[in-house]
């Protein structure tokens, strides 16, 4: 029971952030409720030994650390990312006519695209609004069954079972008004934020399914949602680091953004936030050029992103003698090309972890003839070179707007976490 209460917090985390921008935002709460304190890229960090702190960037990506009293003997990371695959509304996204108003986007990620389709769906994102003190961002989110991407009838495509070559700019541009409404969405924006429209300067909103998160299986072992990958590694790591104690090592949570768009964004992976942050670290607690050395030499980094378990329909697309499953505890996974992170040593460092607290683990290999995505891992290494090992929890239906995943694996993921942090 334990176990579906931990799943459902994390359903309820990932239904309060529909976008990047809420999450960051829900995650700067929960540090601040823990006792973290916010500081700033732009000014000086004065650190004191034994307080914890949280620094964002682009409101889409946060990094928490936690100094030890005594110790400082590297860093112990773990990442995650903050970003979705959905779609992305453009510039004067309405598209009206006489008998509806469809709105214009485009892909973002790389998404299962066939069940966006007859679903509830709503706008989430950022607006920048003019003030008399200058430009402010403001959080959107309409909460509400907003619009539709609707399916064309197998009666008008009788070929519709039979794969479809999915356009988005014609197939996928959900309706969301009778009639024309050429200014639909920046009035919808100005009332639901209570400012006048000519003062939005700019916005990025994408779509998001309003379904709620579901647990379900004769006996509860499955659990379906929008935005598992990666939210509920994003979530473990944040809880992990709230509720682990203090270690020898400096504890850091780093939480990055457009990892599904390859990460090269100044609030992404393949950024200088993690390395420029663990060096401003290191200043501030006086750590001279070697010390800042001999202390990446001792850290590791987890890489949290979910793996694929065994479809059950599809076993052929497994690896044969590697394949994971829905409540088989920690993935821990490899690639001969590294996409994945992990090496012998890694592995075996972190192995010896999860054995020495009891935390059930697997071992993930794609099947040799389908390459598998990457991770921040890889992408994070290159900045800031340190053994890492790629992690995370086995599900199903990767990048559809509704995963499915084990009710179980929430809960040895984040106890993963927490030991690694204390280790």
């Amino acid at each position: 029971m334990d176990n579906i209460e931990e799943t459902r917090k994390l359903i309820d985390f990932i239904h309060r952030s529909p976008s990047c921008y809420h999450v960051v935002d829900n995650a700067a709460k929960m540090f601040c409720e823990a006792g973290f304190s916010e500081i700033q890229e732009s000014q000086r960090y004065a650190l004191e030994k034994g307080k914890a702190y949280f620094v964002k960037r682009n409101n889409s990506s946060i990094i928490a650390f936690r100094i030890p009293q005594a110790g400082n003997k590297g860093f112990a990371i773990t990442a995650a990312h903050t970003d979705s695959p959905s779609f992305k509304l453009k510039g004067k996204p309405e598209i009206a006519n006489d008998s509806y108003t469809t709105l214009n986007v485009e892909g973002y990620g790389g998404m299962l695209m066939a069940p966006w389709f007859d679903r509830p769906l709503s706008l989430a994102g950022r607006a920048f609004i003019r003030t008399d003190g200058g430009v402010q961002q403001r959080l959107v989110s309409f909460d509400r069954d907003l619009c539709q991407i609707v399916n064309l009838a197998i009666h008008m495509n009788r070929d519709a079972n039979h794969g479809i070559d999915y356009k988005v700019q014609q197939d996928l541009l959900p309706v969301i008004a009778m009639g024309k409404h050429p200014s639909l969405v920046a009035d919808m924006v100005a009332s639901v934020l209570g400012v006048k429209k000519e003062d939005i300067l700019d916005s990025e909103l994408f779509l998001y399914n309003r379904m709620d998160g579901t647990i379900w299986g004769a006996n509860d072992e499955f659990f379906s949602s929008p935005k598992i990958d990666d939210l509920q590694c994003a979530y473990c790591a944040i809880k992990a680091i709230i509720t682990a104690q203090e270690a020898t090592r400096i504890q850091v949570c780093a939480l990055f953004d457009n990892e599904e768009v390859g990460s090269g964004t100044r609030q992404g992976a393949l950024s200088d936030f993690l390395v420029q942050t663990l060096s401003r670290i290191g200043t501030a607690i006086g750590w001279d050029s070697e010390d800042q050395f001999t202390a990446q030499a001792q850290s590791f980094m987890l890489s949290a992103d979910n793996g694929h378990a065994l479809h059950p329909d599809h076993p052929e697309v497994a690896d044969p003698t590697n394949h994971v499953l829905p409540n088989g505890g920690v993935v821990i996974k490899y690639s001969g090309n590294q996409k994945y992170t992990t090496d012998a040593y890694s592995g075996a460092v972190l192995k010896a972890l999860l054995k020495k607290n009891g935390i059930l683990y697997q071992e993930f290999y794609n099947n040799s003839n389908i390459p598998g995505g990457g991770t921040l891992g890889n992408i994070s290494s290159a900045q800031y070179s340190i053994p890492t090992a790629d992690i995370g929890a086995a599900q199903f239906a990767m990048h559809s707007p509704y995963e499915t995943g084990g009710t179980e694996d929430t809960s040895w993921l984040l106890k993963a976490m927490k030991c690694f942090f204390e280790s």
